[in-house]
C-alpha cells in the first residue's frame, strides 16, 4: 500500500537510449499526469546532449551507468535494442530504479526471467512496453470478451509484416542487436494471442531466414489441449494488412490495421448486424503504458495486471521456441553497462 507522500509525488523518468523509439515516446509525457521526463543517457555524450535539446530535458549523460546511479530519476524507460535490456534492467533494479523495457523484453528467456527475478528481489516496478494492451480500443475488446459478447475465445488470427529491404546494417536484420521479425514484430501477434488465449500447450513455427541468419518472416500455429488455435504471421519482407480476429462460440471481433495500435475494431455477434465502435488513442499512443507504470509506482505496486511479469515471460518463452524452430538463436550483450 503506496503512503500518501508516494501519491502526492511526481514520477522522474530518465530515457536510456535515445534511438527512434524513443524519440516518439518522450513526446507523449505531457499527456501522463504526475510524471515528467528529466533525463537521457548515451553510450555517446553528444547523442545524449542532442536529444536532451531536442526534448528539452535538464540531464544528460554519456553512460547508462550514470542515469541508472542517479538520484534525479525514479524510473527508466529502457529503449536500447533487446540484448541490452537484461543487464540495464538488472542494474537499474539493483539501483531501486523502476523500468518500463522495450519490447521485447529481453533477447532471451534466460534472460527475461533474470530481469523478473530482479525486479521481484528489490520490490521495485518493472513492466513490458506492449503498449497494444493500453490502447483504448484494446481495452474496450478485452472489456466485451470478458463480458461474454463473443462467448468462449477459440481462435485468434493476427499478421504483423513491413517491407524492410534487405541491409546487413540494419538493425532489423543484425544478429548482434536481436535483429529478426520474431523480437521486433512477432511479439505483437504473441502477446496479443496469449492476452486471449493464455499459454499455448504446442508451437508450432515455419519460415525462412535472412543471409544473416535472422528470421526473416514466421509462421507461428499455437496450439492448446481444448482445440482452441492461434494462427500468427510477421515478416520484414512485405506489408501485411496488420489485422487480427478474435473468434468466439457466439461472435467475432475484428480488431482493425494496424491492430496493434487500433482506433477501431468491428464486433459482430450472432445473429446480428455488424458494429463498428472507435477508441481513439491520446496522443501518440504511448501515454497510456507511461500512464500504467506512473500509476503503479505511486500507488506502491510493483507489475501491472495489464501486462505482467508472468505473461511476458510467457510471450518471451513462445518467442524462442519459435526462434528455435526456425534456425535462429538470440543471444543477450553481455557489454552494457
Amino acid at each position: 500500500m503506496a503512503s500518501e507522500q508516494q501519491q502526492d509525488r511526481e514520477i522522474r523518468w530518465g530515457i536510456v537510449g535515445p534511438g527512434g523509439i524513443a524519440g516518439k515516446v518522450i513526446k507523449d509525457f505531457p499527456y501522463v499526469p504526475h510524471a515528467r521526463a528529466v533525463a537521457v543517457a548515451s553510450r555517446s555524450q553528444q547523442r545524449a546532449d542532442a536529444f536532451a535539446a531536442e526534448h528539452g530535458l535538464p540531464l544528460a549523460y554519456g553512460s547508462y551507468r550514470e542515469l541508472i546511479m542517479s538520484d534525479e530519476v525514479d524510473a527508466l524507460y529502457i529503449a536500447t535494442p533487446h540484448p541490452q535490456h537484461r543487464d540495464l534492467a538488472i542494474a537499474a533494479a539493483e539501483a531501486g530504479k523502476a523500468v518500463l523495457v522495450e519490447k521485447s523484453f529481453a533477447a532471451t528467456a534466460v534472460g527475461a526471467q533474470k530481469m523478473i527475478t530482479a525486479a521481484r528481489a528489490h520490490g521495485v516496478f518493472a513492466m513490458e512496453a506492449m503498449w497494444t494492451r493500453f490502447q483504448p480500443a484494446i481495452v474496450a475488446v478485452r472489456e466485451l470478451v470478458d463480458a461474454g459478447a463473443i462467448g468462449e475465445v477459440r481462435q485468434v488470427q493476427a499478421d504483423l509484416g513491413v517491407n524492410r529491404p534487405y541491409d546487413p546494417a540494419d538493425r532489423l536484420y543484425d544478429p548482434a542487436q536481436g535483429g529478426g521479425a520474431a523480437l521486433d514484430l512477432g511479439v505483437y501477434v504473441v502477446s496479443l494471442a496469449l492476452y486471449f488465449l493464455g499459454r499455448p500447450d504446442t508451437i508450432n513455427a515455419r519460415g525462412s531466414l535472412a543471409p544473416t541468419g535472422v528470421d526473416a518472416d514466421a509462421a507461428l500455429l499455437l496450439g492448446y489441449q481444448d482445440g482452441r488455435v492461434a494462427s500468427l504471421i510477421t515478416t520484414l519482407r512485405h506489408q501485411t494488412p496488420g489485422a487480427a480476429r478474435l473468434t468466439g462460440t457466439e461472435g467475432w471481433i475484428d480488431i482493425l490495421p494496424r491492430f496493434h495500435h487500433p482506433s477501431a475494431f468491428v464486433i459482430t455477434r450472432a445473429g446480428q448486424e455488424p458494429e463498428r465502435i472507435e477508441r481513439p488513442q491520446t496522443g501518440g499512443g504511448y501515454c497510456h503504458e507511461l500512464i500504467e507504470v506512473t500509476e503503479g509506482i505511486r500507488a506502491g505496486r510493483t507489475e501491472s495486471s495489464i501486462m505482467p511479469l508472468d505473461d511476458t515471460l510467457a510471450v518471451q518463452e513462445t518467442l524462442e521456441e519459435a526462434c528455435r524452430q526456425l534456425g535462429v538463436e538470440h543471444r543477450e550483450d553481455d557489454h552494457v553497462l
